[in-house]
């Protein structure tokens, strides 16, 4: 099995090829650094993006929402969606506003969506999609009631093409710009989680569990 994703006309990197990447290590760690993907497909000719929590199995990616909702259903009839996910790591100044921009990490999945009805399967995909979002979660909680697992609709997207594009590093600026005396470099971004918040209805004694304690101060 190849280590890479096939290079098409789908998937290509045209713009700063350099910055591309096709390997499913990189695509895979990009995607389960993040929460919240962007989903893009046609409907009745027109381009549509909305963004869903997702987790991935291998070489798929669940998304969910309500079973009636209008994006599980029209993500059910087309035959591919696209799902893009970017972080921001920096912003770029450079010695002129050409060469400024910033530093990040994306990547981009083409597939084919398929509704998954299968109780089981739905359930292993919502176990899949909670903990991918709170890590240690799911064995915490109550089961789903079988009118919530009714009234949600669950999304199985099979990878079938995938490619990053990564920037990182000082400004690229043309030779003779390095001779202007204006100050250029990096602005770091880090998302990362704060101190959790206790809701005032918990019960008297009730801790925080170690898997959710751990997310504190976790970056993305």
């Amino acid at each position: 099995m190849s280590n890479d994703y096939e290079i098409s006309k789908q998937n290509k990197v045209r713009q700063l090829n350099r910055k591309a990447a096709y390997d499913k290590e990189t695509v895979h760690g990009i995607l389960d650094s993040a929460l919240l993907a962007s989903v893009a497909f046609v409907q009745d000719g027109q381009p549509v993006v909305v963004p869903m929590l997702y987790g991935r199995d291998g070489e798929t990616i669940f998304l969910h929402g309500a079973r009636k909702a209008r994006v599980i259903r029209l993500l059910e009839q087309t035959t591919t969606a696209c799902l893009n996910i970017t972080h921001v790591d920096a912003l770029v100044y450079a010695r002129s506003a050409f060469n400024s921009s910033m530093n990040y990490r994306s990547v981009t999945i083409f597939g084919t969506p398929r509704l998954i009805d299968d109780h089981d399967e739905k359930i292993r995909a919502l176990r899949i999609i909670t903990e991918s979002t709170l890590p240690g979660r799911w064995d915490e909680l109550r089961a789903p009631h079988d009118k919530e697992v009714k009234m949600t609709g669950v999304i199985a997207l099979t990878i079938e093409s995938a490619s990053t594009k990564i920037s990182s590093g000082m400004p690229d600026d043309e030779d003779e710009d390095y001779e202007i005396p204006v100050w250029a470099g990096i602005l770091p971004l880090q998302s990362a989680f704060t101190t959790i918040q206790t809701d005032d209805r918990v019960i008297d004694g009730v801790k925080a569990s170690a898997a959710v304690k751990a997310m504190e101060g976790r970056a993305l």
